[in-house]
C-alpha cells in the first residue's frame, strides 16, 4: 500500500489465495497487481519483461533462500532487492570467506550480487512476537566477478561444502580424483591441498573450476 501510494506500480506476488483476495479488496485505485503464484515455481520473465523492477519483501523464512537465489539467476529485470529474512540466513547470504556464517550460498549470492545488512529487526515489532530476530537486506546487482558459468561453478562449490570440516583435496577425491591428482590439480589453481571450502572466495573456486576442466 505504502509503495503504491509513494506512485509505485506494484506487483504483488501472493501464494496464499485467502491473503490474496484480501489483497484485492484493500488495493482498488491503486497501480497494484496481485498474482497468485508461488515464488519459486513462477515464470518470472514472463510476469516482469523487460522491466526495471525493485523487489520489496518479507520473505517467508523457510523459502527465502531459494526465492532469493532463483530471482537472482531468472530475473534479470530486477535491481535492487531490498528484503526482509531471518537474521541467520541474512547472515548466511551476506557472508565473507574464513566468517562462521559463510557457506555455498554466500558464495551462490555473491556471484550475482553485493549484498549488505541494512539493520536488524527486533521480533517486538511483529504481531504476534517470533521467537527469532530478522535482518533487512540490500542485493544489488554487478557483473559475476569471474568468467566461469555458474552451472559448473556451482557444482564444484556444492561439493566443496558436503563436508565442510574435510579439505578440498577430500572434495575432489568424491569427485573422482585420486589423492594425488586432486592435490596435484588444487596446487595449480594456487589453493593449498589443506583448506578448507569454508576459507575459498569465488575466485579460488572459479580457477579451480578451470582447472578441472584443463
Amino acid at each position: 500500500m505504502a509503495l503504491a501510494g509513494a506512485g509505485a506500480e506494484v506487483l504483488a506476488v501472493e501464494t496464499d489465495r485467502r491473503v490474496a483476495a484480501a489483497l484485492e479488496e484493500v488495493v482498488p485505485g491503486l497501480s497494484v497487481r496481485v498474482v497468485v503464484a508461488d515464488a519459486l515455481a513462477a515464470d518470472w520473465p514472463e510476469l516482469l519483461g523487460s522491466g526495471p523492477w525493485r523487489m520489496a519483501s518479507n520473505l517467508p523464512y523457510h523459502a527465502a533462500v531459494p526465492i532469493v537465489l532463483e530471482l537472482l539467476a531468472r530475473a534479470p529485470a530486477v535491481d535492487p532487492f531490498v528484503v526482509m529474512v531471518q537474521r541467520e540466513v541474512g547472515e548466511r547470504l551476506a557472508a565473507a570467506p574464513g566468517g562462521p556464517a559463510f557457506g555455498a550460498v554466500s558464495l551462490k549470492v555473491a556471484y550475482y550480487a553485493d549484498v549488505r545488512v541494512l539493520r536488524r529487526i527486533r521480533p517486538t515489532v511483529f504481531w504476534p512476537e517470533p521467537k527469532i530476530e530478522s535482518v533487512l537486506l540490500r542485493l544489488d546487482r554487478r557483473p559475476a566477478p569471474v568468467e566461469v558459468a555458474p552451472n559448473r561453478l556451482f557444482g564444484l562449490i556444492e561439493e566443496g561444502f558436503r563436508e565442510r570440516r574435510k579439505t578440498m583435496t577430500t572434495a575432489l577425491v568424491r569427485r573422482g580424483l585420486n589423492r594425488a591428482r586432486a592435490r596435484e590439480v588444487l596446487s595449480s589453481a594456487g589453493i593449498d591441498p589443506r583448506a578448507r571450502a569454508e576459507t575459498l572466495g569465488l575466485d579460488a573456486f572459479a580457477r579451480l573450476t578451470e582447472a578441472l576442466d584443463g
